[in-house]
């Protein structure tokens, strides 16, 4: 009776979190001393931007806070600094800190949204071209060969500054973010597209998508039940990384005055900002928001090799 009993004992299935401690991919990334660096450093670069609100010293959006006394403040170990100004401020009395915590969160919510943007548009023309093939593909792939033709930042330049030009005045500074996701967003497509359209004219040639074609099965679902999920692995790792190109075209196009403006800031425009006072003793404004771009865009890259090295069967 007792070993009837234990026989019927139902076993409990592990946890979701279980699984996932044991699973390879979870042992690939506590082994990757680069992605666990990495990862742990962006966690708290995202943490700390998205929490500006509570621990910023001054909230860089309200001008009544930005006192001209308080400007050019050295940063609080060098003589002459004082609190709350850990990093010193600028040429208006903003606190370098806040401008680097809000400019941050701007920066990651610019890239996200890009990178979500060109990723949903690559993988419909992905699938589209590579499923269709014929015609379809050639005018798909032809039109991401002439953007591939042109420089990525002299595209985004030239769609940024057509879509400024197309906004009212006093729409510019409210839709600049808007109007940046929209320029990385049409130079950053044609990869997924890319990536996409090779797996899927591999993908549409095997048994199973065959089967679903006898059995009557829309061609929607095809691509978007059968072929999209058999595609994701190496559109994932491209997005990983694009992540970070994304913030530094961000940073770039304001850099350049084509981006984020002065009452709005980014990474790209403390560092515009900063550079401007580089050779006149204010180092501080320019330093620190290039040393946060730059801990944050390695950041993204050690976690993307991780992934791409981790998802990658050849080197299993």
């Amino acid at each position: 009776m007792t070993l009837q009993a234990d026989q019927q004992t139902p076993v409990a299935k592990p946890s979701q979190l279980a699984r996932m401690r044991d699973s390879d991919l979870w042992h690939s990334f506590v082994t990757h001393r680069g992605a666990v660096v990495g990862a742990c450093l962006l966690v708290f670069l995202i943490v700390t931007a998205f929490a500006a609100p509570l621990i910023a010293p001054q909230n860089v959006y309200d001008s009544a806070e930005l006192q001209l006394m308080n400007a050019r403040i050295p940063p609080i170990w060098q003589e002459g600094g004082r609190w709350p100004f850990v990093l010193g401020t600028d040429i208006q009395g903003r606190d370098v800190l806040s401008g680097i915590l809000y400019g941050s969160r701007t920066s990651i919510l610019i890239a996200v949204f890009a990178v979500v943007f060109s990723l949903a548009i690559g993988v419909i023309v992905g699938l589209a071209a590579g499923f269709f093939g014929g015609i379809i593909d050639n005018v798909l792939m032809r039109f991401a060969d002439v953007l591939l033709s042109i420089p990525t930042i002299l595209l985004a330049i030239l769609a940024s500054a057509v879509a400024m030009g197309m906004l009212p005045p006093e729409w510019r500074a409210l839709g600049a973010a808007g109007v940046i996701v929209f320029a990385i967003t049409l130079s950053n497509w044609v990869q997924y597209a890319r990536i996409v359209r090779a797996q899927t004219s591999v993908e549409r040639r095997k048994e199973y998508v065959e089967a679903a074609r006898l059995l009557r099965v829309s061609p929607r679902r095809i691509m978007l039940r059968h072929i999209l999920p058999n595609t994701m692995t190496p559109v994932l790792v491209a997005a990983t990384l694009s992540f970070g190109m994304a913030i530094l075209a961000e940073a770039t196009l304001s850099f350049l005055g084509v981006g984020m403006p002065a009452s709005l800031p980014s990474l790209g425009t403390l560092i515009r900002i900063g550079n401007n006072y580089l050779f006149s003793g204010q180092w501080w404004i320019v330093l620190f928001p290039v040393l946060q771009l730059s801990l944050l865009v390695v950041s993204i890259n050690l976690v993307g090799d991780w992934l791409r090295d981790a998802l990658n069967p050849k080197l299993r």
